[in-house]
């Protein structure tokens, strides 16, 4: 294919994360969660109780509107806040048993949805697709000069 006719990385990116997003959706919704609740509670399974000012740079959210997620998401018995014993401003979040068990149902039948999903790729693609999306996600700014 000649250089002109490839499309842009972001475009192509675009299409293929606006499909994912509305395939995991109805998926999300069967376990009783929102994109945010599952992007904050898989952040949160990833390691140590963050603050909720440190949980939202995580997930590159502005941190008033983590609060209202948060709410929602303690709310939902999915969550629990606590002072921060360093810093008694800040709160401490930390995944409840149910969010645990949720999350881990969401997660599961999202990957039975990605794995039908790249079932048409052979093995050895789909393998190099994941580790090569899995690379550039990894500091993805860092590798982006903005050049003209």
């Amino acid at each position: 294919m000649a250089e002109e006719e490839r499309q842009d990385l972001a475009a192509l990116l675009h299409r293929l994360t606006k499909a994912l997003v509305a395939a995991e959706l109805p998926l999300l919704e069967r376990h009783g969660l929102g994109m945010w609740s599952y992007v904050v509670l898989t952040e949160l399974a990833r390691g140590a109780a963050p603050t909720q000012l440190a949980l939202a740079r995580a997930v590159d959210v502005d941190k008033t509107k983590m609060v209202s997620i948060i709410d929602g998401m303690e709310t939902a018995g999915l969550v629990s806040r606590r002072p921060d014993p360093d810093d008694r401003r800040a709160r401490i979040i930390e995944p409840t048993a149910e969010g645990r068990k949720r999350l881990r149902a969401a997660r599961a039948a999202i990957r039975r949805m990605e794995d039908d999903f790249l079932a048409d790729l052979p093995p050895t693609r789909r393998t190099a697709f994941l580790a090569a999306l899995r690379d550039l996600s990894g500091a993805p700014s860092a590798r982006l000069t903005g050049g003209a």
